[in-house]
């Protein structure tokens, strides 16, 4: 019965969303204050009823009602109960039940949270939310149903969740980054609605900004999250594959970072409005995209969910519509999107737009490298694009990004004298060579590419603490109060930025000092990688609650002192008879150490063990969390709480 009260609540759910997306546009455009008035109510009831949907799911997954096709294909009774409950979203049915409860979630919050924006553009970003919340709720219940029942038969025990899901990473990462790519609807919306009431003024900026910023640090968080999954997961000791998965995230990422930067001018200076509302476009549009390659079948990966094409062509309908409808409103309303303001070549506007050029760059790279091979593939072609091809573009752009970076951040609105400028790189550039000199002359060496990688990690860092400590001091109240009455938005860009310097470091360290061991190993063998001995102590096996495992045990050591134990496994899941790789890590500030059972070997007791040394590793997702830390500090400032009248006024 609650399955059936979950799929009621959904097809109400649709039902409302075709209201939210009628009655309040019609009312904006009439001017009737009573349909205008209905947008918030029926946003905050559609995300009602999708979580009550989301919470039938979820108990049908608790208490193993395998009489849901769905439930049965992802779950068994002898699964660990936050496993049950994280595979609602470890299947195509049930993630997309997630996506749509997190895009009513998203409308509630616009709704609640957007009292000081005037009630006629408020819901019109509603209206658009809901016509692309028809569209998803529509999608699911015609051709992705969770709710669909097996009766009268049914397996009485289930069958399973995919065992490389079986990970608490799992349980956080797909929430995470499912915010972020849905999130950017409502930058969409704001776009859409901004055009529609031929309103994209410094005020509509300042409405859009905070949720364009907030969906970007939940997408930074998750894709962070879903590289620590890989690392630690899947057993061959990276942190990125350039996978086309994982490749469909970063590029509404690297869209979602340019539209945040072109909102904070359109904002500041009422500029950019064409090229904002063409990077809100994209950036969604780049998220039902990746939406597409995941659930559409023409890729095989780890990450996708679905392999029905008819799935596939219902989505790419869909961005086609979402694309091409809001492209042609742009076209149509281009003409007064015209900026009469102006900006010299020396000032913060130039850098910011050369920045965001190298980011549209960098999407274009990652869309071309991945959706090649799939072109080729259409037409009979074998075309494979791997890493080199993308770090060949990567690096030189992310150099060229982190050196504009600083002065962009250094630089005034508008126009900037050269010579006080000049002073100030004339002191931060030589330091940073020379820091990343030392850094680069580490035991080993990163070659002259490192190194450089290096001196624009210094450049940044020192920049942002220089310009923090000369701000603070400029109240004349001491340094540590100074800080404190710095904006928090201004603190989240120097947070942000150092994040990206950090995670920049971490990259650039993994990549010249790792080093990776494939050997040969049988009880009382000892290997030495990066100066720690892995002595292998033991094998022997053990019960978990779902699988069987061949545990092996490592004793670790640095100069005859004992480190640590490691106890990597093989293990075999019982209901599904997979056999997967669980690595031991032993994580730490400045270094990871890795071990890895591979197969056995044809001696007996015999295994191949894969040891890795990873200095830097963790300064990667650390590196991230930080600057998704950055992107809410910066949307925590006061002025996004101020009422909108005298801004739109002006």
């Amino acid at each position: 019965m609650t399955a059936e009260l979950g799929h009621f609540a959904v097809w109400m759910a649709l039902a409302l969303a075709l209201l939210q997306a009628v009655l309040p546009l019609w009312g904006a455009w009439r001017g009737n204050t009573a349909l205008i008035a209905t947008g918030r109510p029926l946003a905050l009831m559609q995300f009602v009823l999708l979580s009550g949907a989301l919470f039938a799911l979820g108990y049908a997954f608790f208490f193993n009602d395998f009489t849901l096709s769905y439930v049965a294909g992802h779950s068994n009774s002898a699964m660990p109960w936050g496993y049950r409950i994280s595979a609602i979203w470890g299947g195509h049915e049930g993630s997309l039940l997630l996506w749509v409860w997190m895009l009513a979630g998203w409308g509630a919050a616009v709704a609640w949270f957007s009292r000081s924006v005037p009630s006629d553009m408020v819901v019109r970003v509603l209206a658009v939310m809901a016509m692309v919340s028809i569209g998803f709720l529509s999608f699911m219940l015609f051709t992705s149903n969770p709710f669909d029942r097996t009766l009268p038969w049914f397996p009485i025990d289930g069958g399973d969740l995919n065992p490389l899901l079986q990970d608490p990473g799992l349980i956080v990462h797909p929430p995470m980054l499912y915010m972020g790519y849905v999130g950017f609807s409502v930058a969409f919306s704001f776009a859409v609605a901004g055009l529609l009431a031929g309103r994209l003024d410094p005020a509509w900026a300042r409405w859009a900004r905070p949720w364009s910023t907030v969906a970007w640090a939940f997408l930074t968080v998750g894709i962070a999250l879903g590289s620590w999954w890989a690392y630690y997961e899947l057993g061959w000791g990276g942190w990125w594959f350039w996978d086309p998965v994982e490749n469909a995230s970063l590029m509404p990422w690297l869209a979602g970072t340019a539209l945040i930067h072109s909102l904070a001018v359109a904002e500041k200076r009422n500029m950019f409005r064409a090229w904002t509302v063409l990077l809100a476009i994209l950036t969604f549009s780049l998220s039902l995209l990746g939406t597409f390659l995941v659930r559409s079948g023409i890729l095989t990966s780890v990450h996708a969910f679905a392999n029905d094409p008819e799935r596939g062509r219902f989505i790419l309908i869909f961005l086609a519509l979402v694309a091409g409808g809001s492209l042609a409103l742009f076209a149509a309303r281009a003409p007064s999107l015209r900026s009469t303001s102006g900006f010299r070549m020396l000032s913060r506007e130039t850098f910011l737009l050369g920045n965001n050029l190298l980011l549209l760059t960098a999407t274009f790279v990652v869309l071309l490298g991945t959706l090649f091979p799939l072109v080729g593939d259409a037409m009979d072609l074998r075309i494979s694009i791997s890493a080199p091809y993308f770090n060949k573009f990567f690096v030189p752009l992310t150099l060229i990004l982190m050196a504009l970076l600083v002065p962009g951040m250094l630089s005034n609105w508008k126009s900037q004298q050269p010579d006080p400028l000049k002073r100030r790189l004339y002191v931060l550039v030589p330091a940073a060579v020379v820091g990343g000199l030392v850094a680069g002359w580490l035991p080993g060496g990163t070659g002259w590419l490192g190194t450089l990688g290096f001196i624009a990690v210094m450049f940044v860092v020192f920049a942002h603490v220089e310009d923090a400590v000369r701000k603070a001091l400029s109240f004349r109240v001491g340094l540590v109060r100074g800080f404190g009455r710095l904006s928090r938005g201004y603190k989240g860009m120097v947070l942000a930025h150092c994040g990206l310097a950090l995670l920049v470091a971490g990259i650039v360290m993994v990549t010249h000092h790792e080093i990776e061991r494939d050997v040969r190993m049988v009880p009382g063998d000892t290997v030495n990688v990066g100066g720690y001995d892995f002595h292998f102590a033991d094998i022997g096996n053990r019960a978990g609650p779902n699988f069987d495992a061949i545990r092996g045990v490592f004793e670790v050591s640095r100069n005859g002192r004992h480190v640590t134990t490691m106890f990597p496994e093989k293990r075999t899941y019982r209901v599904g008879g997979q056999v997967m790789t669980q690595v031991a890590l032993r994580p730490g500030v400045i270094n990871d150490l890795y071990v890895a059972l591979g197969e056995p070997l044809d001696a007996p007791g015999a295994w191949a063990v894969r040891v890795y040394f990873k200095p830097g590793v963790r300064w990667i997702w650390v590196g991230a969390l930080i600057m998704g830390l950055g992107g809410l500090l910066a949307v925590a400032d006061k002025r996004y709480r101020k009422p909108m009248h005298q801004e739109a006024a002006a």
